[in-house]
């Protein structure tokens, strides 16, 4: 009796495609597990390409969609990899996909390719990236390390997208490149021309990297006084 009702169990977990494990591996880097502001990873990228909100927004789809299929391939071959050579075949499969992400962007979007192509091609060496390979996929069925992958790479990317839009917009009065707080004509709202916007005066701050390492500790900050288990008081 005991038996069978293990083997049910088991039977339902196996089915279960998007049950509260599944769901978890996506909401949890999202907040308590984020891969920026948790597990401090991927912070060099996160300075680099969050001047303006576009190509961060590239940047989050491409570190996504490499993160969810390198796990996803390495967790499909991970009985087969012997473990000497394990990180030489997962440089392999990361390579493979930053190939195509780098083909795809420059064969659609030639200028935001020219804008990010050295970044792009440093996706082989993100952190986040070779770590869940290691921590997760090498140990962990295919779906699930599909959807830790995918969920890490969106962590990442909403911290991405969050930085790039106040850069952009503070430091510019532009979001996506679209003008729209500005002293002139050619912005969609004129500072000049309503008192009641005159407060706005672009930030030269904004522009340079240092200011992203400021929003991301603010980040951080705001998170860990919100969730204290996230606070280390050792």
């Amino acid at each position: 009796m005991a038996e069978t009702m293990t083997k049910t169990a088991a039977e339902k977990e196996k089915l279960e495609w998007f049950g509260p494990k599944e769901r978890k591996l996506i909401t949890d880097p999202l907040n308590d597990d984020n891969p920026v502001t948790v597990q401090i990873l991927g912070v060099c990228s996160a300075l680099a390409v969050t001047t303006m909100l576009k190509p961060a927004l590239i940047m989050a789809i491409a570190v996504t969609l490499v993160t969810g299929f390198s796990n996803l391939v390495i967790s499909l071959m991970r009985n087969g990899i012997p473990k000497q050579i394990r990180m030489i075949v997962q440089l392999v499969v990361i390579a493979f996909l930053v190939t195509i992400v780098e083909q795809v962007l420059k064969a659609y979007s030639y200028p935001v390719w020219k804008q990010l192509s050295v970044f792009i091609g440093l996706i082989i060496t993100n952190c986040i990236v070779m770590g869940r390979l290691e921590a997760y996929a090498m140990a962990n069925p295919p779906w699930r390390s599909l959807l830790d992958g995918l969920g890490n790479g969106a962590g990442y990317g909403l911290i991405l997208i969050a930085v790039a839009a106040i850069r952009e917009f503070f430091g510019r009065g532009a979001l996506m490149g679209y003008k729209i707080l500005g002293a002139t004509d050619e912005f969609l709202l004129n500072t000049s021309k309503h008192w009641w916007l005159s407060w706005y005066q672009p930030n030269g701050l904004m522009v340079i990297p240092a200011s992203a390492i400021f929003l991301v500790g603010i980040f951080i900050w705001i998170q860990r006084s919100r969730n204290p288990k996230l606070v280390d008081v050792s």
